[in-house]
């Protein structure tokens, strides 16, 4: 596993980016570059310990694939870092395999930094060194499409 940083400047106070980060319906928008069926969430980013459900169609067979996670922090609006602890595959729930064990735990964070009237998005997550330059360029498209979303 590897480490996987991203940041990008948003002119927009850190409220609004976390309320566009985290609302189901701009969440859908601007991780579009993950899924292009739509990602989704289900669960409550605000409660440590909560289960989060990230799914989205899976685009090969059209079922429900994803991850499941847990929030391990939650401070809104300033930071909030997920642990994967397993994968939704064709809507089925994997916690034990061989595959997700060779993955978990992963923490992914997002911290929001208020800095020059704006705000500082940085991501920060654990990637296999295999899809680490996949989830790089994803990362770019969603965080250039947090920002044009924040800023309007």
């Amino acid at each position: 596993m590897q480490k996987l940083q991203q940041s990008i400047h948003i002119n927009a106070p850190r409220e609004k980016v976390w309320e566009v980060m985290s609302t189901p319906a701009t969440y859908t928008a601007w991780t579009k570059p993950f899924n292009e069926g739509g990602s989704r969430y289900e669960g409550d980013w605000n409660a440590v310990g909560s289960v989060v459900k990230f799914t989205g169609p899976d685009p090969e067979t059209g079922k429900e694939g994803g991850m499941l996670s847990h929030v391990k922090e939650s401070r809104k609006p300033e930071h909030i870092a997920f642990e994967h602890f397993g994968m939704i595959k064709d809507g089925v729930e994997d916690t034990t395999s061989e595959e997700v064990k060779k993955w978990t735990p992963a923490i992914e964070a997002y911290t929001l930094t208020e800095k020059d009237g704006g705000t500082e998005f940085e991501v920060s997550m654990d990637i296999a060194e295999e899809y680490a330059a996949m989830f790089a360029e994803m990362w770019q498209k969603a965080l250039a499409e947090l920002k044009r979303i924040s800023e309007q």
